[in-house]
């Protein structure tokens, strides 16, 4: 798909595109740049480290794969956002090291959706007992949730895990946050199932291959 008939098609549903540009050099990064995109997802840190070093400093990089805790310091002092927030304990670090860069770092807490052994995630209980902790750290702001779907071409199964996800971003979001404006964000969706996301609730689609194509 075109950049700007997908980056059309999500405006008109105020959904936010971040630009998956994992394994992919910054010679593909910069012709979106030139076209008007700003957000950028790395799953990796060093990678997003390396990119972050020579592409445009207005560029806003979010962590979308797993963290592992001890490498928070590599992009603790310019990572716009990261999703992938399955504990306390990475919140934790999170928090120490974005006042250490005298930054507020945000997040979204990532909840584990699919039955797949290999996705990471947040079980819903526990997320909800670590709720009133995560909210006492002053350098982070909760800006939402994430989860990712499994890979599967059977829609019925996406569709319920999406469910899932929107109903326990709901949930929290009545619970903690109330009226909080910048309690906003529900990234859901990928190139194969955006548009099932975006009827199930989904503000933020991460999109890699439609873009840049396949790995």
């Amino acid at each position: 798909m075109d950049y700007s008939q997908l980056k059309s098609t999500l405006d008109t549903h105020q959904v936010t595109l971040v630009a998956v540009s994992k394994t992919k050099p910054v010679e593909k990064i910069l012709p979106l740049y030139e076209k008007g995109q700003r957000i950028f997802g790395e799953n990796r840190v060093q990678e997003m480290a390396e990119k972050y070093d020579v592409c445009p400093k207005d560029i806003s990089w979010h962590m979308i794969g797993h963290l592992q805790r001890n490498k928070v310091k590599v992009i603790a002092p310019f990572v716009s956002m990261i999703h992938s927030v399955d504990g306390l304990e990475l919140a934790t670090v999170i928090n120490k090291l974005a006042a250490k860069h005298d930054r507020t770092i945000d997040i979204l807490l990532q909840l584990k959706i699919a039955t797949e052994y290999s996705k990471s995630g947040y079980e819903k209980d526990t997320l909800i007992q670590d709720m009133d902790a995560i909210l006492q750290l002053d350098n982070v702001r909760i800006r939402g949730m994430m989860g990712m779907a499994s890979f599967t071409d059977d829609q019925d199964i996406v569709s319920k895990e999406f469910q899932n996800l929107k109903e326990t971003y709901d949930t929290i979001k009545a619970s903690h946050f109330g009226t909080v404006p910048s309690f906003d964000t529900l990234s859901m969706g990928m190139s194969g199932d955006f548009k099932l996301a975006i009827d199930h609730g989904s503000t933020m689609v991460r999109i890699g291959s439609l873009l840049f194509g396949s790995r």
